[in-house]
């Protein structure tokens, strides 16, 4: 779907359920105007999530993506597997532009730790978002408070701390991980990696010349544009075959990590 096209399906309003009080989160809205579900990055991210844990989505129960923005994660799940997710973000910028069709869209602080979502979800996605948060503690307990005992956490993050630039500044990215970074993370606050993988292997390159064009440059907004916008469709149709080189899973290096957590059983 085109930019355009989702400018359209948002003429009218998405129905919010408000269970906190709207907030200002760590995320550049000019990202939610530029990505779209046929940008080369959002596509290859959702066909890494299907090869690693694709069959988690569709043998769920109930699903929750925290942090779900203007629900592109939400819309691929409803057109590829016909299942609902339930969406939970405190930008209503990004909520009213929300392109999910049939998913719930909710207005939630999860640290408020609703009594009605109290082990409700045998999958959460944070897609995007733990690099965000300062204090991931606290956060990850709250996410857990949401989640089944045996359910899942499916992660995605900026991978390579290497690769930490401007755009991750204006972005309002606080760190970028490894594996063993993220495993290190994870098991300070129960939870255990089920399984991961690198992927963004092809890009590698074309992130290395984004931190080099950006260095010293100050509008976020122009960051951002060009940070993530793919310029063309020619351009990103040769993004999105080139980004799909790769073997999935693979522990060698990428742009991105995606990772399936669950519960210690320790």
């Amino acid at each position: 779907m085109s930019i355009a096209n989702i400018e359209n399906e948002s003429v009218t309003p998405r129905k919010i359920e408000y269970l906190s009080a709207t907030s200002e989160v760590s995320m550049a809205d000019r990202w939610f105007e530029i990505a779209a579900t046929d940008h080369f990055w959002i596509r290859r991210r959702f066909e890494v999530l299907q090869q690693l844990a694709g069959g988690l989505i569709a043998g769920a129960k109930e699903m929750a993506e925290i942090g779900c923005g203007h629900g592109i994660l939400q819309r691929q799940i409803e057109d590829a597997y016909g299942r609902e997710v339930s969406g939970f973000d405190l930008n209503e910028y990004a909520l009213r532009r929300n392109i999910s069709r049939r998913s719930k869209v909710y207005c939630y602080d999860i640290f408020q730790r609703e009594p009605a979502l109290r082990e409700r979800f045998d999958v959460i996605f944070l897609f995007d978002v733990l690099e965000h948060i300062r204090e991931e503690g606290p956060f990850l307990n709250a996410v857990l408070f949401h989640l089944t005992p045996k359910g899942k956490v499916i992660v995605n993050v900026p991978a390579g701390q290497w690769a930490f630039s401007s755009y991750d500044e204006a972005a309002g990215h606080v760190r970028r991980y490894s594996i063993d970074l993220l495993q290190k993370t994870i098991s300070h606050n129960d939870l255990e990696m089920e399984k991961c993988t690198y992927w963004g292997l092809p890009l590698v390159p074309t992130l290395m010349v984004r931190k080099l064009w950006l260095m010293g440059k100050r509008d976020q907004s122009k960051i951002i544009t060009t940070g993530f916008d793919s310029r063309s469709p020619a351009l990103n149709n040769a993004l999105r075959i080139l980004s799909s080189c790769e073997m999935i899973p693979q522990r060698l290096l990428g742009t991105s990590l995606l990772a399936v957590l669950q519960k210690a059983t320790r």
